[in-house]
């Protein structure tokens, strides 16, 4: 089961440290960690995702609430709203970039880099829809991808 967490933690050094610590104590892995400001001065947004059945989102739950300076845990289900960042850099040719263009278009990705050689391309969107745009354009030839990581709000 995929699980995401929106932990509000005090925004000071060490404290990323020591969440990811705890993770890697516990032999949890974390497929996605983004950090952030959120709306309160001071007050940090850390939203992580990965996979684990119920019994180990729990434990995280719990263990994330005894690290001093967390001050909120909240596991975000389906209904939430998730969005990632990536950039996608292919091998193109010029007739190949017609059929490139055609996919960011019907995919809403926008073309921000063109060399004689590759292509660029931004999309931002659901991290399913992150898969979908890498799985189109794999043919191509995929030089580099970069992922945000999972942001989210309820």
């Amino acid at each position: 089961m995929k699980y995401t967490l929106s932990v509000l933690v005090e925004n000071r050094p060490g404290v990323l440290a020591r969440v990811v610590s705890l993770f890697a104590r516990r032999g949890y892995n974390i497929d996605a960690l983004t950090v952030g400001a959120s709306e309160t001065p001071g007050i940090a947004r850390m939203t992580l995702s990965g996979e684990g059945d119920n019994y180990i989102l729990e434990q995280m739950e719990k263990q994330l609430n005894k690290i001093v300076p967390v001050i909120k845990v909240r596991s975000l289900g389906p209904e939430a709203m998730r969005s990632e960042l990536m950039l996608l850099k292919l091998n193109c040719d010029p007739p190949s970039f017609g059929q490139i263009h055609q996919i960011a278009t019907l995919m809403d990705a926008q073309v921000v880099q063109v060399t004689r050689s590759s292509v660029t391309l931004r999309f931002a969107g659901s991290p399913e829809q992150c898969d979908t745009l890498f799985e189109l354009t794999r043919p191509f030839g995929v030089k580099e991808v970069a992922r945000s990581g999972v942001l989210a709000v309820d």
